[in-house]
């Protein structure tokens, strides 16, 4: 979408502006300011400043964002207002946005003038907060989240115009759109240059708003799970500390997008086995083999899902009764060489069972699709993450079910990105869990 003012060179720059650093047309920069007008610009801009960003722009001495120590506009400029008038890819009516009056105020500003300039500048930063609230708010995917504390929220003018401030490079900031999760201008700036099909054009769009249900960069370490790439990256911030291959959820039994803490890690844990797993794993066999195969193959039969629930002699159980499901029972599988959670798992609680956990089962880590697991997630590397995780090797233990806690919660987050930008290039892959048909972000009309 152009915009009702009509700025086709400003949508095909700025698409390109979001991919490459420091591109900047003339007709948007300023002639320069003499250095005696540093001052009147200040004052000028603090005399004009609206209620909500007074107190940034105070705390800067009014010293403007936008407007370089020679008085030319920021390339950064560019790159927002190009964003903001094909905001119909983030799921919003640019025309709310009013990116032609910012780029009016840009192009009045080219003669320098300080009361041009300083408007400009007001212009600038007014549009750059009305983007990034509505951006937080624009239409999204369903995620669960253990907290809203995990889940992305709608910043003040002030905390907005705070991290754009904070920033070591507005220019930077604006083209990566630091206020998203790292993964999302990438993808977003592919699908603004043009050259997709129309269906690549709609699942990048309906991965946007996958993105959009996580939050910007998290401060300190956090944790992204992709299941369409049964894949898992270990973050420090902005950069990624490490990345290893995962098992996920099939498609009849789907690792669900969903947000948590990670908190503790269990040790040597039991594996409780999943009631639809115990008709073929044990009871059948055990008919057919005899009550001896639960200890032989390393299980315990208990009576009930508590923590304490008693362990039962298999040999008391009413196993044709347990077959033509009258009767229930739980099995778990002792931990050690074998065990189906191999040597640790890492838990951050939720109500739908969900946790990593180490595997056995090596074989499945070498498929280049990884979706077999029953919604857990096995790791290809367990200690390496419990080193991240801890600062040192996970603990030695000969007792069951060790529990050992993080020094710190860890974010986690888990998505489903059907098209991932990667190096340079968008990934797509297979909807093996058929996701992608039943989700379009409202309001979104792609125009090539």
């Amino acid at each position: 979408m152009i915009g009702k003012r009509g700025r086709p060179w400003l949508l095909a720059l700025g698409a390109l502006a979001l991919i490459v650093p420091g591109l900047m047309p003339a007709r948007v920069q300023a002639a320069p300011t003499a250095l005696s007008g540093e001052r009147a610009l200040r004052q000028e801009i603090g005399e004009r400043l609206p209620k909500e960003l007074r107190g940034i722009y105070a705390a800067r001495g009014n010293r403007p964002l936008w407007i370089d120590e020679d008085g030319r506009i920021s390339p950064a400029a560019t790159a927002l207002v190009a964003a903001m008038e094909s905001a119909e890819l983030d799921g919003l009516n640019p025309r709310k946005l009013k990116p032609g009056k910012i780029a009016d105020a840009i192009d009045n500003a080219a003669d320098g003038s300080i009361e041009r300039l300083a408007k400009a500048e007001i212009a600038l930063s007014s549009g750059y907060v009305r983007y990034v609230q509505a951006l937080r708010q624009a239409p999204r995917s369903g995620m669960l989240y253990e907290t809203q504390a995990l889940a992305p929220v709608v910043p003040t003018a002030a905390a907005a115009l705070g991290a754009l401030a904070a920033a070591p490079s507005v220019e930077d900031y604006v083209r990566t759109m630091g206020w998203m999760t790292p993964f999302y201008a990438p993808l977003r700036a592919s699908l603004a240059a043009g050259g997709m099909t129309p269906n690549q054009a709609r699942t990048a769009a309906v991965n946007l708003a996958r993105l959009r249900a996580l939050p910007p960069i998290p401060s300190g370490r956090w944790v992204l799970i992709d299941a369409a790439s049964a894949r898992l990256w270990m973050f420090d911030g902005p950069n990624v500390s490490d990345t290893m291959k995962v098992v996920v959820g099939a498609a009849k039994s789907q690792t669900p997008e969903m947000a948590g803490f990670l908190r503790y890690a269990i040790v040597n844990p039991y594996w409780n086995m999943p009631d639809d797993l115990v008709p073929s794993r044990i009871t059948h066999k055990v008919i057919t083999k005899g009550p001896g195969y639960v200890a032989a193959n390393r299980y315990e039969v208990l009576e009930g899902w508590e923590d304490d629930a008693a362990v039962l002699n298999p040999r008391k159980v009413n196993w044709q009764a347990v077959a033509a499901g009258k009767e229930a029972i739980r099995v778990r599988q002792l931990p050690g060489p074998g065990n189906f959670m191999g040597a640790v798992k890492f838990m951050f609680p939720n109500p739908q069972g969900i946790y990593l956990h180490d595997t056995p089962e090596r074989d499945l880590l070498t498929k280049s699709a990884r979706q077999f697991s029953n919604g857990c997630v096995r790791l290809d590397d367990a200690q390496k993450l419990g080193r991240w995780l801890l600062g040192k090797s996970l603990p030695k233990s000969k007792n069951p079910e060790t529990r050992v806690e993080l020094p710190t919660i860890v974010p986690l987050y888990i998505t489903y990105l059907t098209a991932m930008p990667e190096q340079g290039r968008v990934t797509f892959r297979p909807d093996v869990y058929g996701r992608d048909g039943g989700l379009r972000p409202p309001g979104v009309a792609l125009v090539f």
